[in-house]
This record gives C-alpha cells, structure tokens and sequence, in this order.
C-alpha cells in the first residue's frame, strides 16, 4: 500500500479497489485486513477510514481534530472492528473494545504502529525505539526500548498464539519476543531504500514479509515470496497486510500467461522473433567478465519486458563487501553482480527491472556451502541495489548439486525444456522434490519450455 492509497496485490489475493489516485485530505499511513480477507481498509494520517470489498465503515476520526497524526490500525479479530493509533500512543475504537492507550502520557519516541492479539481481547503499541505498550490480554514479552538501535523501529506483527511478535526495524533488522522465531532479516545488507513496514503469513508457522518503500518485499520463514510492486512508483510504500490467495506469483512486467524469450551473446547479429510480451537479456556470460556484447541492441528488441540475467560461477575474492561478513565467496558474487548491473548501466540502457541470478552445472566447485555463499552475495548486491524482482534461474535437477540445502526465498526462472509451459509452472517444484531436488522457496514466476522457439534455436519462455 502506497502513501497516495494506491494498493498492489499479490499471491492471487484479489484487488478490491483502492484510493490510488483520488484527491487526499491527508496521506494514506496504513492498512488492515477484513475478517476472511476479502476486503481491507486504508487509514489516512487524519484518521480518516477507507473500505473496501467486504470491510465495513464503522467511523474513523477523519474531520476530528488530533493531538497527534495516526500512524496505524488494526482488526478486531473478536467484532470485526477496528482501532486506530496515533504518535502520542492515542487508540481510537470503532465497533471494538477500547483497552487503553498511552496517550495523555510523555513518551521516549512516538508510537509507529499496532498489532491486536488473536483473539481481540488486546492490542500491542510499538514506539520507534522498540518501547512496547501491552493492553488488555495482550502480555509484554520484552522489547528494545532501553538498546540503542542502528535505526528506528518501523512497525511489528504478533505471532499467531499471541504469544510473542516480531519488530521490524528500518534498516531491515528483526527483533523476537516471546514465542516468535526468527526467520532472517535484511539487518546486514546494504539497501538503497528503507523497510517500511512487515507482516506475519497469519497461518501457524513462523514466517514474515518486509516490504521497502519500494515496494520490493522480502520473505522468511514459510512466507512465500509472490512479487513485488512496480520498479517505478508515483508514491513511497507505507504498509503492507497479509490476506488469504491462491499463491500466484506476480511479476509486473509480464502478466501470468504471457510468453517471451531469453537471449544471450549466442543470438548477436541474429534476426530475433517478434511478438514477444518479454524478453530476458544476458548481462553477463561469466561472473566478473564476458560481457554481452550485443546487450543495447538486444535490450532495444525486449521493449517493456525487458529483464536482464547474470551466469554465475564459482570464485572468491578479499575485498570485504557488505552483507557478507568477510566470507570471501560472498565477495565474489557479489562484485559479479554488481559488475553485471554496471555493465548494463555502461550501455546506456536502465538496469533498474527484474533480474535473475544464473546457476547452473560445469562452473562450480563441490563446496555447496561456498557456492551457496556465491550466490547470496550476488542476491545481497542486486537487492541492495534496489530492485524490486531478483530470482535465480535453475534447473529442477540439478539446483541441490551445486547449492545443497540452500533454499533462498527468492523466485524462481525455472529451466525445464517440456512442451508445456503451464504444466512446467504447476508441477515444476514438485517433480524437482520428488527428486530429492529443493528448489528455492519463492514460487515459479517463469518457466523455459523450449530451446527452439520460432524455429530458430532460441528459448522460448513463459510466465506462471
């Protein structure tokens, strides 16, 4: 959800509508899912309520003078309702319960957002400093409020017992208490803009998302990954909920059922197909080196559905670079990707659009730890970078050779050369499994379904 009210939607969660592109009095500062997930609310810095689908209007404190902005809300899950939370720690109860606030009362640092216990009987406040208020059943389990943060706190989510809730700070890092297992975080990487907010999967289990004010959002734990909003926003990212989908992945550039192709240095100065929707375009042929050297011309013919890929290798290098904590095959993939990025950028054509990180067989070493290693450097550099889509390209038989057990949640471009793109998106995970081969956890968003597409010795691709 953006500051203007615009609202992306991922996973096959519907869309409902939303107030992307209608006058504001006030900017749009969060969101909270209907009961059964079929609608939503967004909530103005003036307290004003929007509803959609099946989300009911029970007031809001739009028109009402405040003390201080809102800065969140949250359901109840008991009435259905709803409250709304303020800077100064105020609650403001519509159809739910008031358990108290802090507001009337001096705070350390201003209050960012809200989490309700499962079963309505209380909500959490969190403060920028990670201070946290309990009220009615919902129990304090701990909090960062006396630690100096490396940056503010931004927003939490409460595990699904209610016995524990996460914090998410702006920098990416995560923060547990309670019962709340930590899942990973962005806390080390370099990242070109802020979190903003996270959410819990709302199912037993322990994942989460963070999303940037991109709109790039990562995944942990069992949350999966569906996509990310549009690379070029009219307006920040502020907030984020989780909703009951069909688990599609989206890509914004190439709508589901789409087909393209890839090409590389193998296809210059060849006649390319037309009537493409995508087109994926090699950067690079070999980590740090063998650049594309018809990239220009090939990113020209992808048009709009331009995404680039970079093939991956083994190797390692002493320049410490962020995120990898000295380990020197993180270094390496990391330089190969951001040289790739730079390559691209050297040709005057606009890197910022979906990557994809190429390992495949024959350039590996039999340390799947330190390959693994390789290809998290290079992930760290392109999410740091700021793109919104990075996945890695594999095959769904040859991924634990090269990378063991390593199971980023990333999406995946899957390499499967059937005659069935569709069947290839729907089983492609499966049969990898059934082979004792586990792919990384994001979801197929493309698939390859034939090396001789239009005839000309060239991959056709489709999108899931």
């Amino acid at each position: 959800m953006a500051k203007d009210g615009g609202l992306f939607s991922f996973g096959g969660l519907p869309f409902y509508g939303s107030m992307g592109g209608r006058h504001l009095n006030k900017p749009v500062v969060g969101m909270a899912p209907a009961p059964g997930g079929t609608g939503y609310w967004e909530v103005a810095s003036d307290g004003g309520i929007f509803a959609f689908g099946s989300a009911p209007f029970y007031g809001s404190m739009g028109g009402t003078p405040l003390n201080k902005p809102v800065v969140g809300m949250a359901l109840d899950p008991a009435t259905g309702g709803y409250w709304e939370v303020a800077s100064d720690g105020g609650i403001f109860a519509f159809h739910a319960p008031f358990y108290g606030s802090m507001g009337g009362t001096p705070l350390n640092k201003p209050v960012v957002g809200m989490a309700a216990t499962p079963d309505g009987g209380g909500y959490w406040l969190v403060a920028s400093d990670g201070g946290i208020f309990a009220f009615g059943n919902a129990k304090f389990y701990g909090s960062t409020g006396a630690m100096t943060l490396q940056a503010p706190i931004v927003g939490m989510a409460a595990t699904t017992d209610g016995g524990g809730y996460w914090l998410a700070a702006q920098d990416g890092g995560i923060f547990t208490f309670g019962d709340a297992k930590f899942e990973g975080s962005l806390g080390s990487d370099p990242l070109t803009y802020p979190v903003v907010a996270m959410a819990s999967t709302g199912v037993p289990g322990d994942g989460y998302w963070l999303t940037n004010a991109n709109g790039a959002v990562s995944s942990f734990g069992d949350a999966g990954n569906f996509g990310s909003a549009p690379q070029q926003l009219d307006s920040p990212i502020v907030g984020m909920a989780d909703g009951p989908g069909n688990g599609t992945v989206t890509d914004t550039t190439a709508p589901s059922g789409s087909f393209g192709y890839d090409v590389s240095a193998f296809q210059c100065n060849q006649s390319l197909p037309s009537g493409h929707v995508f087109g994926i375009v090699q950067a690079t042929g070999w980590s740090s080196s063998a650049p594309n050297p018809c990239l220009a011309s090939e990113a020209a013919w992808a048009g709009g559905g331009l995404q680039f890929y970079t093939f991956l290798a083994d190797g390692t290098s002493s320049t410490d670079q962020p995120g990898c904590n000295g380990d020197q095959h993180c270094n390496f993939g990391f330089e190969a990707a951001r040289y790739a990025y730079d390559y691209v950028k050297s040709q005057n054509v606009n890197p910022d659009v979906p990557w994809w990180v190429d390992v495949e067989p024959a350039n590996w070493g039999s340390n799947t730890a330190a390959n693994d290693q390789v290809i998290e450097g290079a992930l760290i550099e392109l999410r740091g970078l700021g793109l919104n889509t990075v996945g890695i390209y594999t095959s769904p038989l040859t991924w634990n050779a090269i990378a063991g057990d390593f199971q980023p949640p990333v999406p995946i471009w899957l390499a499967w050369y059937t005659n069935d793109p569709t069947q290839n998106c729907t089983t492609g995970v499966q049969f990898a499994a059934s082979h004792q081969d586990m792919l990384p956890t994001g979801g197929v968003m493309f698939t390859q379904y034939t090396d001789n597409a239009a005839g000309q010795g060239i991959d056709g691709d489709y999108a899931c």
